[in-house]
């Protein structure tokens, strides 16, 4: 089989195919060619390696990204001559330098399961105080007829013949002498002879889980709470990943949020501004917060309520509460009202409102030059 083919073309799927599509061509086509199923096939067995090489590159995100944009090179240069691809340029030097210097991956056998991301809506009160939610996510989790090996219980596996059970290829290419894992066993450097009937030797089952997040005070927008081991399991007994949970905030009618500090915006009427007087705000945790008006207040003036609010993430405190102060003038108003207001400025003798006469003595003055 020509190692050019296109990686969608031996998975048959779009382009635009999603994770869950592809896995799902990916078993299909696995179950189809596997050497097993197909003893002697030199076709078949060239034909599982393709798709295992195919469906190991567009399964991760920043593999995929670079095929689709080079090709089986990785990168816009390419690694040299030859045909096989080799994905990374990191697994080039760690297999020259990797044992001299420690930094090699030896791990042996196959690769960890995907991480999984959840997407958590939360009500401002509940960042306030902190909760605990029950999730459920599906996820491929260990099979419980195989206890995640993938053989039929009772059954053994065999010694990979493609990698002679190292759980790694080698090839040359130009200078280097380059590794990977290897696309029959994916690492495990066995294979099944008789695959488990509930997982079809994938060693892992689609499942739904219930799980409990606790959630702590002072959580933000884009907040990331990982749940170790809770993602997707790995193939034949492999690691689980994680699970992470990323919160965003559902909008609040009252208040809008900046860090650990509240901003909300209270309307009084004038007189009350020109009086002064005395409101009061609800906090998050139901205490009541009264807020002293001055006399005299203007439109637009900030008032702070100190560790009114939001507590600080995994710290001591509070921030503060912000209250802005807009003055409404009545648009509704009674004949007595206007009677009032009518006599109220017969007597006004423009000391009552420092600004509006300041600004009208400027009018006036400018006036006065343009007729000189």
């Amino acid at each position: 089989m020509s190692l050019d083919i296109d990686y969608y073309e031996l998975l048959e799927c779009d382009r635009t195919a999603d994770e869950a599509t592809l896995k799902s061509s990916y078993r299909k086509l696995a179950m189809k060619f596997h050497p097993d199923k197909n003893p002697g096939c030199k076709d078949s067995e060239a034909r599982f390696k393709a798709i295992s090489e195919a469906y190991d590159c567009l399964r991760d995100p920043q593999k995929r990204a670079a095929y689709d944009r080079f090709g089986k090179t990785g990168s816009p240069n390419g690694f040299g001559g030859g045909n096989a691809d080799f994905g990374d340029i990191g697994d080039i030097f760690e297999s020259i330098f990797g044992s001299a210097f420690g930094g090699g991956r030896q791990q042996r056998g196959p690769a960890r399961g995907a991480d999984l991301r959840y997407d958590m809506e939360i009500r401002l009160e509940d960042a306030f105080t902190g909760i605990s939610r029950e999730i459920q996510v599906d996820v491929a989790a260990r099979c419980d007829s195989c206890e995640g090996s993938g053989a039929k219980p009772g059954t053994t596996t065999n010694r990979c013949g493609t990698c002679g059970g190292h759980g790694k290829v080698r090839a040359q290419q130009g200078f280097f002498m380059v590794e990977r894992t290897c696309p029959a066993c994916q690492g495990a450097g066995e294979v099944i002879a008789d695959p488990c009937n509930s997982c079809h030797g994938e060693g892992r089952v689609d499942r739904r889980k219930t799980l409990t997040v606790n959630i702590p005070a002072g959580v933000d927008e884009g907040t990331r709470i990982r749940l170790s081991g809770e993602g997707e399991s790995g193939a034949r007994g492999a690691a689980p990943g994680d699970l992470y949970i990323f919160l965003h905030m559902a909008r609040h009618k009252l208040f809008e949020r900046e860090g650990t500090t509240l901003f909300t915006r209270a309307p009084i009427s004038f007189t009350t501004a020109a009086l002064g007087g005395e409101i009061s705000i609800p906090g998050l945790d139901g205490t009541k917060h009264d807020i002293h008006i001055s006399a005299g207040i203007q439109s637009g003036k900030q008032l702070r309520q100190r560790g009114a609010g939001m507590p600080v993430l995994n710290g001591r405190g509070h921030g503060d509460l912000v209250v802005q102060v807009d003055v409404e003038t009545p648009t509704k108003l009674t004949a007595r009202q206007k009677e009032l207001l009518a006599e109220f400025r017969e007597t006004e003798t423009g000391d009552e409102c420092p600004a509006s006469q300041g600004f009208f003595g400027r009018i006036k003055d400018m006036w006065d030059d343009l007729t000189d």
